[in-house]
């Protein structure tokens, strides 16, 4: 990062390789389109580069660089007006305290990834945050715009509707 803020071409280069692919990653489970997410990897390197002196080292840029691209891919949903997250019209679930856990240690990678895939672009949004980004409600509520409260339906309603797809995958299977 130091020899890229002096110019350095090839440091370009080199963070772009260590990073291209997890960023893309993160992406892709966000917007759910290839194609968006490399428009989205795209938009986010050239920002970052071009905002590379505003980048103070408070934290990894790997970390840094997460965040712009979290947040240009939920720039993306909204602007296509895909990001629904009104709780009151989606379907009802039970409260997420209320049946027992599941022994999930049968599931396969890629089944769960599908089912991620397939929930509705809000589920899909709030739980890939979470789960796999690592965000806190509180964080995903600031960066969506939403209360920290209406972020915590959200995940455990995805988390259910993703245990039911998925239970009837394996039951299909079966």
């Amino acid at each position: 990062v130091a020899k890229c803020k002096l110019g350095d071409r090839q440091s370009y280069s080199a963070l772009y390789a260590k990073y291209a692919q997890p960023m893309y990653n993160t992406s892709l489970r966000i917007v759910n389109n290839r194609f968006d997410a490399e428009d989205v990897l795209q938009e986010a390197f050239t920002s970052a580069f071009q905002y590379l002196g505003d980048f103070d080292y408070s934290s990894t840029f790997g970390a840094w660089l997460k965040r712009i691209v979290v947040n240009r891919s939920i720039d993306l949903l909204r602007r296509r007006k895909a990001l629904v997250v009104d709780i009151d019209a989606m379907e009802k679930y039970a409260e997420p305290n209320e049946e027992p856990e599941e022994d999930t240690s049968r599931w396969k990678l890629e089944q769960v990834k599908r089912s991620v895939s397939e929930l509705p672009t809000g589920y899909r949004t709030v739980i890939t945050l979470h789960l796999f980004e690592g965000y806190e409600y509180d964080e995903i509520a600031t960066m969506l715009g939403i209360s920290a409260t209406t972020v915590r339906t959200q995940y455990h309603r995805a988390r259910k509707k993703l245990l039911e797809m998925i239970r009837k995958e394996i039951e299909n299977e079966g």
